[in-house]
């Protein structure tokens, strides 16, 4: 069904927004990796070429983000990190093998990383193996000393819910919440809980939830059309055609506005 695909990618790029940390900027870091490197150990330095591949992983500068890890790994060969760091770097260039591979390299060399269990998870969840993906965020999720539980509490309800499987899909994601509350992905993922389960009020509970922590804006076709979707339900006329309205504004050609307009609420 292409509006559950759509909305499941929504949910895959919020849900890899989350799973990754950036560790300072790429400008602050490498005029330390300049200032540090006559004295400094190697893997202070490797430290610091992580720190860059780290922030030109954020923005999108891959490339550039594969050259600094490379730095760090030939500075720190057995850096679990900096192995992590690669996988996402080589899955971000759609290098699916090779990412693989240094996943399970670093999960070797540190296999009770909740980082590293959680980005492998939604690797596995992002590449048709979401089934396989649950371990690892919940022994991500058995680290107490994890700082970011909520990263892989969002990336395990995500992959769940790509699954069908919504009661437990809603177990990740309300925990989440108690968390991270105003994730607007965690309460658009908790509309799709309630909505599945044919619990329209608890569906439309969230979908307020969510007007106040996202902007009609910024929610995607997907989600406003599943917010149409949950009013038409319940016969919330007024409520249907305010959506309905912010759906034509902002995705016009969108088939999700096609669908609402052909009155496909059961499809």
């Amino acid at each position: 069904m292409g509006e559950s695909m759509a909305y499941h990618r929504s949910l895959a790029v919020a849900a890899v927004s989350l799973a990754v940390l950036l560790v300072g900027c790429a400008s602050t870091a490498r005029e330390q990796v300049s200032a540090a490197a006559p004295a400094n150990s190697e893997q202070q330095r490797a430290s610091l070429r992580l720190q860059l591949a780290s922030a030109y992983y954020g923005q999108g500068q891959l490339d550039v983000a594969f050259e600094e890890v490379t730095q760090a790994l030939l500075l720190a060969p057995d850096d679990a990190q900096a192995y992590g760091m690669r996988a996402l770097i080589l899955a971000g260039r759609q290098q699916i093998l090779p990412a693989e591979k240094d996943f399970l390299y670093a999960l070797r060399l540190a296999p009770h990383n909740p980082e590293l269990s959680n980005n492998y998870g939604l690797f596995l969840c992002q590449t048709g193996r979401a089934a396989q993906s649950l371990g690892y965020f919940d022994a991500a999720l058995q680290d107490a000393s994890y700082v970011s539980p909520d990263k892989a509490l969002h990336n395990a309800g995500a992959c769940s819910a790509s699954l069908k499987q919504y009661q437990r899909a809603g177990a990740y994601w309300l925990r989440a919440l108690q968390i991270a509350p105003d994730v607007a992905a965690t309460n658009a993922g908790l509309v799709r809980v309630y909505y599945e389960q044919q619990d329209y009020r608890q569906a439309a509970f969230y979908l307020a939830r969510l007007g106040k922590v996202a902007t009609m804006e910024s929610q995607t076709a997907d989600v406003l059309w599943l917010g149409i979707k949950v009013q038409h339900q319940l016969g919330d006329v007024s409520a249907e055609a305010g959506l309905a309205a912010q759906l034509r504004h902002h995705h016009s050609a969108s088939p999700e506005y096609a669908a609402y307009q052909n009155g496909a609420f059961d499809e």
